[in-house]
C-alpha cells in the first residue's frame, strides 16, 4: 500500500464506506443493466479506496462484496479467485463474528456456484446453511439471508 496523504485519508475512508454500501444495497435487490455497472462500480471503487486506507480486516470485507458482486454478475473465475483468500481469511481467524463467517460461506457458495465447481457449491452451501443458524442476532442472521436467498440451492 502506498503512503497516502493524511488530508486525504477522510476522503478515502467516506468513498470506501458510501460506495461499499451503495453496492451491498443493490446487490439484494432486483436490478436493470444499468444498475448492475454501477454495483461493479462501486464495488470496485470501494475496494480502491479500502486498499487506500483500510485495515487488513476492511480490505478482506471488499474482496468479499467484489466477489459477491462478480458472482451475481455470473463473472465466475473472478468472483472465485476473490471468494477463496476471503473465505480462507474469515475461516482461519477465532475471532470472526458468527454473521461474518456465515457471510464468507454464503459468498464462496454463490461463487463456486457462478464458477460452475458443483462440489465447492455443494460443500460450502451447507457450511453456509450451517453458520446462519448459529448466527446469534436476529438482525443479523436477516441481512446474511438478504444475500443468501440469492445463492442457487445445490
Amino acid at each position: 500500500m502506498t503512503e497516502v496523504a493524511e488530508a486525504a485519508k477522510p476522503w478515502h475512508l467516506r468513498f470506501a464506506k458510501e460506495c461499499n454500501n451503495r453496492a451491498w444495497e443493490l446487490s439484494v435487490r432486483a436490478r436493470t443493466p444499468e444498475e448492475d455497472r454501477e454495483m461493479l462500480d462501486a464495488a470496485h471503487t470501494s475496494a480502491w479506496h479500502w486498499a487506500k486506507v483500510g485495515t487488513g480486516q476492511q480490505r478482506m470485507r471488499a474482496a468479499m462484496l467484489l466477489a459477491e458482486v462478480h458472482a451475481l454478475l455470473g463473472h465466475g473465475q473472478a468472483a472465485l479467485a476473490l471468494a477463496k483468500p476471503m473465505h480462507d481469511h474469515f475461516t482461519r481467524r477465532d475471532d470472526t463474528p458468527d454473521w461474518e463467517l456465515a457471510f464468507a460461506h454464503t459468498v464462496l457458495a454463490h461463487a463456486a456456484h457462478a464458477a460452475g465447481d458443483a462440489g465447492l457449491h455443494r460443500a460450502v452451501y451447507r457450511d453456509a446453511t450451517a453458520a446462519i443458524a448459529r448466527i446469534a442476532g436476529e438482525e443479523d442472521r436477516r441481512i446474511v439471508m438478504e444475500t443468501f436467498q440469492h445463492v442457487p440451492r445445490p
